[in-house]
């Protein structure tokens, strides 16, 4: 495969907001619409690289959206060489940090940096990666909020099993009392059946002590994964609960760069790893953190942005499971698809990601 070269011109950012067919409902937390802001990283040679950021509201997009302008012009004529792109980016940020919104921002450029040299090489980014194309095994983690309904909640685990005969859905906890979490879990576990995994998740909303009276009740009940218990950064609560329970603990989504995953490991803060694209460092920070994830042989899978999840899945040999969410699908051409509990990197060059620019237009918002 003979490497193209691209050159960037330009980087045009648009923000848009788009309803969720399965609302976010947490402990800390409650997202109905879901704020997107779409990057397109245009070249002297005609390619345009595409990905998306999640801002979390309006007002994140216009936060995000001069920072990506203003990171882009350092760039501005330089060859799309990703690795080189994210140390020259990286330096650039140096007196403003390395976390935060200025990594999410390096973070979306080297997406779309990749998506650009998949088209010009008219492969899928996995293969770019060293990966192949075949399918990763993917949980439903749309929706399951927190909702006092059980028959409500029943009936959604139902439908997200159906929706791509799924293996696993993530059940969202942190209700006021544990027995309230206890009775939601087991309204789920009724209605999908024993031979369905159940992650949970509890969106960092209780404290140490609390966790350690949850945790315990939580190993009686066939959990797969207990998710982000307390805040992310406590790495010593995180090693405490991950001592005292059988329930593998799950962290990673807030890893800010792959030296995060290095001091978790470290802390024996885990025993499962989940990083975020957008806060990782795009797929080449990724790529450090699933090197670090198969020294450490710690099981990697991946947090929302499923379109780019997907490929550098394929490319990571600790590889776990994606977490699968539709929540771009409005704005997509072509909305990722999963069938038997699995998703198959796009037979598409790149990324794969195509604006429906019809369905953009309805979305917009001024930045």
């Amino acid at each position: 495969m003979s490497m193209p070269e691209l050159t960037i011109r330009d980087v045009k950012v648009r923000s848009v907001v788009v309803p969720m067919a399965h609302p976010l409902v947490t402990r800390v937390i409650t997202i109905e619409q879901l704020a997107l802001l779409l990057i397109d990283l245009r070249t002297e040679e005609g390619i345009t690289g595409r990905a998306y950021l999640f801002g979390f509201s309006e007002r994140g997009n216009s936060y995000l959206a001069p920072l990506v302008r203003d990171l882009a012009e350092t760039c501005h004529g330089d060859k799309v060489v990703p690795i080189d792109l994210y140390t020259k980016m990286q330096k650039s940020l140096t007196l403003f940090g390395h976390e935060g919104l200025t990594l999410m921002v390096l973070s979306g450029i080297d997406m779309a940096c990749w998506d650009a040299l998949g088209q010009a090489a008219e492969v899928p980014v996995a293969s770019l990666l060293g990966g192949g194309t075949g399918p990763i095994p993917a949980y439903n983690s749309n929706g399951m909020g927190l909702t006092d309904d059980l028959g409500v909640l029943a009936d959604e685990a139902r439908r997200l099993i159906a929706e791509g005969d799924f293996r696993a859905i993530k059940v969202r906890l942190g209700r006021d009392t544990l027995a309230e979490d206890i009775s939601a879990f087991r309204a789920v576990r009724g209605a999908v059946g024993d031979g369905i995994l159940l992650p949970v998740d509890f969106n960092q909303g209780l404290d140490v002590a609390e966790a350690l009276k949850r945790g315990p009740a939580l190993d009686e009940e066939d959990v797969y994964w207990i998710e982000e218990p307390i805040v992310y950064d406590n790495l010593t609560g995180c090693a405490e609960l991950a001592a005292a329970l059988n329930t593998p603990i799950q962290i990673g989504e807030n890893f800010w760069g792959p030296k995060a995953l290095s001091a978790a490991i470290e802390a024996k803060a885990l025993a499962y790893a989940m990083p975020d694209l957008e806060r990782i460092g795009g797929i080449t920070g990724w790529l450090c953190a699933a090197a670090i994830a198969n020294e450490a042989a710690i099981p990697l899978s991946s947090h929302i942005f499923p379109e780019a999840s997907v490929h550098v899945m394929a490319a990571t040999p600790t590889a776990h499971w994606l977490e699968y969410v539709d929540w771009a699908a409005p704005v997509l051409t072509h909305p990722l698809v999963a069938r038997d509990g699995h998703v198959r990197v796009p037979d598409r060059p790149g990324l794969g990601i195509d604006w429906n620019e019809a369905a953009v237009a309805r979305h917009p918002v001024t930045l």
